[in-house]
């Protein structure tokens, strides 16, 4: 049973590279990927340079003639890095724009966007003021009718002013300010008439297209073309209509195939010309254009990662900042705020991937539902968030892993068959699958999506069944009223700790496409109400799968592109690992040890080991193959005497047992206890001290004396959002020794859960982080004794 302490010695270094970063790997991070830390740490740096190179005014130096500018972008960038509003600096920058009178495009179209980043309420009178000089000064006539110019007047427009007009509009209606339809049709007009043919825009209609103005243009026409649409569905004298016909209108995905093919992250894209200048203004504006049109993807070229990449090897190492080399961002409070600009709103949870299918638009019938449902609940959760397109044809299991929740709507046959392994590998790590039927007729998309979740899920017992009325999902974030049209109508697939399925056969999309941010309370009180549904319906789930605790797009950046866990052709020098057959729900959380064991396979050095491929029974010969076994359950069980027997023989010749209670299930902490007491006569499992070495970092794992413990919290009567509560505490663990080592190590409280990615309101348990960690810490154990 005991392994050569050499090979301990290999094992044990290997997880010591996976916890404690080394200044040696430090020192190669040039030559690797970036990871999560190095983002939110380069996001950390440029704001403190930001906030030490504020003046005594609350402003920043500003550019000759433009008083304001440079100050709004300063503020904007720090208040989308995180900043508090009532951090010192960022509400001395909100006062100093407060209290002036500007007359740029520029700087009266950022001290908009500023002052609708804050406090718009409070704010509202200078918003609205800004709004009106901006639609007098948009041009009326000639060739470049609908666009800005610098002074707000005259002829002379561009596409650079044009924008930042636009996008003050943009937010100054998304926080309730009305703007003249007549302003969205004129900018519209002119964005479609200034394309090139290529697909891009120059910085004035004619000129040859760089990346800068063709993000300009993306952003100017995605903007322009929601605030005019009607969308695909539509209220008309009372009633309602959804999937209304599309218009075909390929010009945004011309300009992205533009710059698809000219794509580069280390300079401005200028084709007609080469290099370097305007690049911070680049990223600046590659990051609206991907996220307003919801694309990871730009090409083969995955853009946010890609520049945030280039952004941390190009900060400043002494002073923080980020400098480029042509005019206005030679100022490095310019190029920082832009490059702040990028990490920090280029990073926000994709909280949903709605899943592109076939080779028409069945997939987006409603093309805006899941951006009306994700501007919902931003604003419900105070936390800036987008959405994606997903293609499971191009994409991994790891690309699809980077959204919670993987949306299919539709009212035909989705074409998807051919992926139910992928989708099945996504559950299996944590996802989330949430699908709806729409339109009219739309029996072909649901005999399609149950076949599908059939080929997903061909157990007997993960079938779609009728989500229970006590299911938390119909209280999770919003109340569904008993008299929803949705009730009876919602089903799911109970997998491992979680709902991990769920399907609705009534339509959704086409009351989140009504969802207009702030237009929607017009309608008549009936249809209200239906939205009002839908929207409990789409943040609940969306609450359910994240517990309001979504992660930025970085933390993908630490997911492995390769699986190690379970591969590997050979066995020579592999720990394997078992898990137990046992009748108390042996296998109700199916991913927790394969996440656990590829975590700890993950790093410099990869630590060699796997699961076994199938459950093994405790009476099986071959148990005595593994110095490790994993068992966990939510049910009363009772184990043979052979098996008593034999695991009893196993703990004595130095196998190590390591079981946790699925969601803290009483029934199954009963049975474990009594089984064991049963198993090991004279032995009771008693409380591990926190100050045991299997607690620190004595064997290369975690200091986990302390931890995070998730509490459920009842919600009342059941008409309050379901809600838990996470506090610290020492590990409680509870084990048995034998011959001077835990032979046994059982949690009362759930591990298996987190592992799963899934960190249930109602589950009692430790966070997936500290669920890991204990873990990885009884593994390095057990191999050191």
């Amino acid at each position: 049973m005991r392994f050569h302490v050499a090979f301990v010695c290999v094992a044990i270094l290997s997880v010591v590279a996976l916890v404690v970063p080394t200044a040696a790997l430090a020192q190669n991070a040039q030559n690797r990927p970036i990871d999560a830390t190095q983002v939110i740490s380069a996001i950390k740096r440029g704001v403190a340079f930001l906030k030490q190179d504020q003046g005594p005014r609350g402003n920043w130096g500003e550019l000759p003639g433009y008083d304001g500018g440079v100050t709004a972008l300063c503020t904007l960038a720090l208040i989308n890095s995180g900043e508090p509003l009532d951090d010192k600096v960022v509400s001395q920058g909100l006062s100093y724009l407060r209290n002036l009178q500007l007359d740029k495009t520029y700087t009266i179209s950022l001290q908009t966007m500023a002052l609708c980043a804050a406090e718009p309420k409070k704010d509202l009178l200078i918003i609205r003021r800004n709004v009106k000089w901006l639609q007098e000064t948009q041009v009326k006539e000639g060739p470049r009718k609908g666009a800005w110019s610098y002074p707000g007047v005259g002829g002379a427009a561009d596409n650079s002013n044009s924008q930042f007009a636009v996008l003050a509009l943009y937010d100054a209606q998304r926080v309730g300010v009305d703007v003249s339809r007549d302003t969205w049709v004129m900018a519209a007009d002119y964005w479609r008439r200034t394309q090139n043919d290529d697909g891009s825009w120059g910085y004035v209609p004619g000129d040859a297209g760089t990346g800068s103005m063709t993000c300009a243009g993306i952003g100017g026409l995605a903007i322009s073309s929601a605030a005019l649409e009607s969308g695909d569905a539509s209220v008309e004298n009372g009633r309602i209509e959804c999937c209304r016909p599309h218009a075909v209108d390929d010009n945004l995905d011309r300009a992205i195939a533009w710059l698809a093919a000219h794509f580069s992250i280390s300079r401005n894209p200028r084709p007609a010309g080469g290099g370097q200048p305007w690049l911070y203004y680049w990223l600046y504006g590659l990051e609206r254009a991907g996220r307003l049109t919801a694309r990871r993807f730009i090409g083969e070229h995955d853009w946010y990662r890609e520049g945030a990449e280039f952004l941390v090897r190009e900060q400043d190492s002494l002073s923080h900042f980020w400098k480029g080399t042509w005019y206005a961002e030679r100022e490095p409070r310019i190029s920082t705020a832009m490059a702040l600009l990028y990490l920090s709103k280029g990073r926000r949870p994709i909280v949903m991937a709605k899943l592109k299918y076939g080779d028409g638009d069945g997939w987006n019938q409603h093309r805006r539902d899941a951006a009306h449902l994700t501007e919902y609940t931003e604003a419900a959760w105070g936390l800036g968030l987008t959405w994606q397109i997903m293609d499971p044809a191009n994409a991994s299991v790891e690309d699809l892993l980077q959204s919670p929740i993987l949306y299919i709507s539709g009212s035909q046959a989705p074409a998807l068959l051919p992926h139910a392994r992928k989708l099945r590998d996504y559950v299996d790590r944590g996802g989330l699958i949430f699908a709806e039927a729409c339109c009219k007729n739309s029996s072909p998309f649901d005999s399609a999506f149950r076949q599908l979740m059939a080929a997903v899920f061909p157990e007997p017992e993960y079938k779609l069944q009728p989500i229970p009325p006590g299911h938390p999902v119909w209280r999770m974030q919003d109340i569904v009223r008993p008299e929803s049209p949705y009730a009876g109508h919602l089903h799911g697939v109970e997998y491992g700790c979680r709902t991990c399925v769920f399907y609705c056969d009534q339509d959704l999309s086409c009351y989140w496409e009504l969802a207009r941010p702030g237009q929607w309370n017009h309608y008549p009180a009936d249809v209200v109400e239906h939205i009002k549904d839908a929207l409990a319906i789409g943040i609940n789930v969306l609450t359910y799968a994240t517990n309001r605790e979504p992660k930025g797009k970085e933390q993908s950046f630490d997911t492995p592109n390769e699986e190690s866990a379970t591969a590997g052709a050979g066995t020579r020098g592999v720990i394997e690992i078992a898990k137990l057959r046992h009748g108390g729900g042996c296998n109700d959380a199916p991913g927790a040890l394969l996440n656990m064991l590829r975590t700890a396979s993950q790093g410099e050095l990869k630590l060699q080991v796997r699961a076994a491929p199938d459950l093994i029974n405790i009476s099986d010969p071959n148990l005595f193959r593994y110095h490790l076994v994993f068992m966990h359950g939510r049910y009363d069980f009772h184990l043979s005497e052979a098996e008593r027997t034999q695991l009893r023989e196993y703990l004595e010749r130095g196998g190590t047992l390591l079981a946790d209670s699925i969601c803290a299930s009483k029934a199954f902490v009963d049975a474990f206890r009594r089984e064991i007491a049963l198993a090991l006569p004279g032995q009771k499992l008693a409380r591990i001290p926190s100050e045991d070495k299997l607690f620190t970092n004595a064997y290369g794992g975690y200091d986990i004396r302390k931890v995070s413990l998730r509490d459920p919290q009842t919600g009342g009567d059941g008409k309050q959002p379901a809600t838990a509560r996470v506090r610290a505490t020492e590990p409680q663990l509870e084990g048995i020794q034998l011959n001077g080592r835990w032979a046994i190590i059982f949690s009362p409280y759930d591990i298996s859960c987190a592992l799963e990615s899934h960190e249930a309101i109602g589950c009692r348990g430790y966070t997936q982080q500290d669920a890991a960690r204990i873990g990885l810490n009884v593994l390095v154990y057990s191999l050191n004794q």
